[in-house]
């Protein structure tokens, strides 16, 4: 028997993995490519072809070749090893516990051929009769569980298998009261279920009449887990490294008639709502996207997608669909629809927008505690900041539009817990999108984190409307460096305000220690000519919300008044151009 290290030797980690990431040199002795255990743009995953290792700089996995197949595959190590000892021509030992799943991937492989065997007559013409080709018939390896109590189970005996093993597998049921066995599937066709790396783990059986139950899965088993199996992935998931969205249907026979028709992205849950299990799988493998083909109307699909679970729409781009005929899947296709599968495909309901929307229908956004009460609703699909859940950064700018909240006041909002429980009405005004002055505090706050001193060019009487900005520059003053004003604030709810514009005025880049220090030469320079320009704007604004509150006094004034007024707004607006001015001479 062969030894991890012999495996080890006759393979090449950069071929290993090279059949799941594309790899380009990166140096002598070192690959590198995207990551394949999280979502990147540019490559932070390198392979070390000398020292037989991987590493990735973004997520931080590493490890050898046979932990790289654990994770690709999403495998314990028993199964990994066996893998790369079929691939490397080694045969190894089963370790202790694992002998028993090969038992029951044998015996399944054992029951599939028995119900091979019997696929004809009624059960073969009741698959042509459905449109289904014997091509298809036989890529699926449909069979047919022949009538009678005990044929596979003698069956069995004849080539010495024994009751506990089948029982074991799900293929024969027990009485509790008499303790006879007797076979679980009779009278059916068989739809043989793999797992996604095409290991037969258990059977679907469907009658050929109208007897209850129409459908029988097998039981849970060592191998057979409903909530994390997908029927018909192992042969989906050939076009997930290539960006193919997966449509998950609700039958066995959606699925079949979808591939046979070229849809070959279609699989079945069985029995189950998707769950985070098969979210998980579905992210190693690489989907990105995921439609919700069912056999229902607008409000059902609705419902889907209310009940959808949170981890799905964070990993995926969802969306829920039915086919326009208000057939399943197979029967639009067989009766030659297979445009209008094509345009369910392409249309539906957007899991993002539907969530926004459902909200916004139960809440409204005419008053405070409606848009309080829809912000809270959105807020578990919100709050991931990873800029690569294109999800949850959707739902925000589309809450930010119907909500008129600015994205900076959302995100700050998201990232502070205490403002979560207490979303006052005062919170909710200052996260609107009102006048570009607040836009305008944010930015001369900006540059003073650039370089506090330059706080002594203030003259203390800028009316501040941003009530974080107006905090931070009572505290900042004296201070000496940016830490000494973050300080100040440490575990309060504008710290999170303070860090983001630090990076933001200090955003350098990957760049060398002296071209940094040239950047950060220009950086402190444009800060000192910035705070007299962001002020003499922020002047410029206050000036002009003067001028317009005086023409709106106007309308309703007496001839007198309205003179003096107008007076007033001639002042206001030579002023406004003397501020232009002095912009301009500063230019």
């Amino acid at each position: 028997m062969g030894t991890k290290e012999d495996v080890r030797s006759r393979l090449n980690i950069a071929e290993v993995v090279g059949e799941y990431v594309r790899l380009s040199p990166a140096g002598k002795g070192r690959l590198k490519g995207l990551c394949p255990f999280h979502k990147e743009k540019s490559p932070s995953f390198q392979v070390d072809t000398e020292q037989g290792y991987f590493y990735c700089f973004g997520c931080k996995a590493g490890g050898d070749l046979f932990s790289f197949v654990q994770r690709a595959e999403n495998l314990s190590f028993g199964d990994a090893l066996r893998k790369l000892a079929e691939k490397a021509g080694v045969q190894v030992e089963a370790k202790y516990g694992e002998r028993g799943n090969r038992d029951l991937y044998e015996v399944n492989a054992f029951a599939l051929g028995y119900f091979r065997e019997h696929l004809g007559g009624p059960a073969l013409d009741y698959l042509r009769r459905r449109g289904l080709s014997d091509a298809t018939t036989e890529a699926f390896e449909l069979g047919y569980a022949p009538e009678g109590w005990d044929g596979l189970l003698g069956r069995a005996r004849s080539r010495g298998l024994s009751e506990r093993q089948l029982l074991e597998a799900g293929l024969l049921t027990e009485n509790p009261e008499s303790g006879r066995v007797y076979d679980r599937f009779r009278g059916r066709v068989m739809f043989p279920i793999r797992d996604h790396l095409g290991r037969l783990v258990g059977f679907g059986g469907r009658v050929l009449d109208d007897s209850k139950p129409k459908y029988l899965n097998t039981p849970e088993t060592e191998v057979f887990k409903k909530g994390e199996l997908l029927y018909g992935l192992d042969k989906a998931r050939a076009g997930l490294s290539g960006g193919a969205e997966l449509v998950v249907v609700e039958g066995y026979m959606d699925v079949i008639a979808m591939h046979q028709h070229g849809f070959t992205g279609a699989v079945a849950s069985l029995g189950t709502a998707l769950t985070a299990e098969h979210a998980t799988l579905l992210e190693r493998l690489g989907a990105t996207r995921l439609t919700l083909m069912f056999d229902r109307d607008e409000a059902g699909l609705r419902a889907t997608l209310a009940g959808l679970d949170q981890v799905l729409g964070a990993k995926f781009r969802v969306r829920a669909t039915s086919v326009p005929s208000g057939k399943d899947p197979a029967d639009a296709l067989f009766a030659g629809d297979e445009e209008g599968l094509r345009t369910a495909l392409s249309s539906g309901l957007d899991e993002v927008q539907y969530r926004v929307q459902a909200a916004v229908e139960a809440h409204g956004t005419e008053t405070s505690e409606g848009r309080r009460r829809v912000l809270m609703a959105l807020l578990p699909r919100m709050q991931n900041l990873d800029p690569l859940d294109e999800g949850a950064e959707q739902m925000r700018t589309i809450a930010c539009h119907r909500l008129g909240i600015k994205p900076e006041a959302l995100l700050e909002w998201i990232g502070s817990k205490a403002k979560r429980r207490t979303l006052t009405d005062t919170h909710l005004a200052g996260m609107s999108a009102v006048r570009a002055e607040e836009d305008r505090e944010l930015a001369l706050l900006r540059q003073l984190l650039v370089d506090p001193s330059l706080l002594a060019k203030l003259d203390g009487t800028t009316p501040w409307r941003n009530e974080a900005v107006r905090r931070v520059m009572l505290a900042a003053q004296g201070a000496r460096s940016p830490d000494d004003i973050l300080e100040v604030f440490r575990g309060q709810p504008e710290e999170q305000l303070l860090i983001r514009l630090m990076f933001e005025g200090r955003d350098t880049g990957a760049i060398s220690r002296t071209a940094n220090e040239l950047y950060e030469q220009k950086v402190n320079a444009y800060a000192a000519a910035a705070v007299d320009d962001i002020q003499i704007g922020i002047s410029i604004d206050s000036l002009r919300a003067e001028v317009d509150l005086l023409k709106r006094q106007v309308a309703g004034a007496s001839p007198g008044e309205q003179m003096a007024l107008l007076r007033q707004i001639g002042e206001l607006q030579r002023a406004i151009e003397a501020e232009k001015r002095g912009r301009r001479a500063h230019a």
